[in-house]
């Protein structure tokens, strides 16, 4: 498992190497996904614009945070209803197991990734969260990055919901082991047997550890190399790019 920005794309460019490392798990037949907290875009969207880069990955082996919180909703409450701050590839997800969308005594307020959060949106989940909603965020990333700088991201968007209803929010996506888990299930692997790729030490390795996997840091993300000493848990291993696993593949 690989997460996809910083590990095989940065800003939008291929990171070099990554096109032939993904390249050579497919001529392998070593089963893997790309894992992503972004829950904007569906799979096929993904896929498309990773084509654009020159990376060809099958929609498919592409698992969001969308599709880990649909399936966890389907889970655990089959058929319910949702009312939704987010973008396509959480609609869709959600469509797709069943859900109906509703600002009317939903089951659950569902937030998600967007870039156009309105002040409208984000009452209408206030009260239907102290009407007794249950609350559901795709993931905790406070930012997001941008060609510009730093974004609000969900995880800021959720903290708004909280202070004024004094609910927390249950987070499905990284580094919750539960989406982890789901993308075992989906590839039919065992933890055991499993690596996890990432470029964030309090997502995507702190999600591959709590879910038993090895894990691989790079650096061509978010986390330094000074910063594996800071923290109370460490990878598997530190390279400097997916390049570098090449000659495992």
């Amino acid at each position: 498992m690989s997460d996809m920005d910083g590990v095989l794309v940065h800003e939008g460019k291929l990171i070099p190497g990554a096109d032939t490392f993904v390249e050579r798990l497919r001529r392998s037949g070593t089963p893997f996904l790309v894992l992503t907290n972004n829950s904007i875009y569906t799979p096929r969207d993904l896929r498309f614009r990773l084509l654009n880069t020159g990376l060809d990955i099958p929609a498919e082996s592409i698992w969001t945070s969308a599709l880990a919180t649909a399936t966890f909703l389907a889970d655990q409450r089959p058929e319910g209803s949702a009312y939704v701050i987010g973008e396509a590839g959480l609609t869709t997800a959600l469509h797709e197991v069943g859900y109906v969308l509703t600002s009317s005594s939903p089951d659950y307020v569902v937030l998600g990734e967007t870039r156009t959060y309105s002040f409208e949106a984000i009452t209408t989940a206030i009260r239907l969260v102290g009407d007794g909603a249950r609350f559901v965020a795709t993931n905790p990333d406070p930012v997001g990055p941008s060609t510009e700088g730093v974004l609000p991201a969900t995880g800021a968007v959720a903290a708004m919901i909280s202070r004024a209803t004094g609910v927390e929010p249950y987070f499905v996506g990284k580094p919750n082991p539960l989406m982890m888990r789901a993308a075992l299930n989906r590839l039919q692997a065992h933890s055991e047997t499993t690596v996890m790729i990432g470029d964030r030490l309090d997502t995507d390795i702190l999600c591959g550890l709590e879910a038993g996997l090895q894990t691989i840091l790079v650096l061509t993300g978010i986390s330094r190399l000074p910063d594996v000493e800071r923290y109370p848990y460490r990878p598997s291993r530190v390279v400097d790019s997916v390049a570098d696993l090449l000659p495992e593949v």
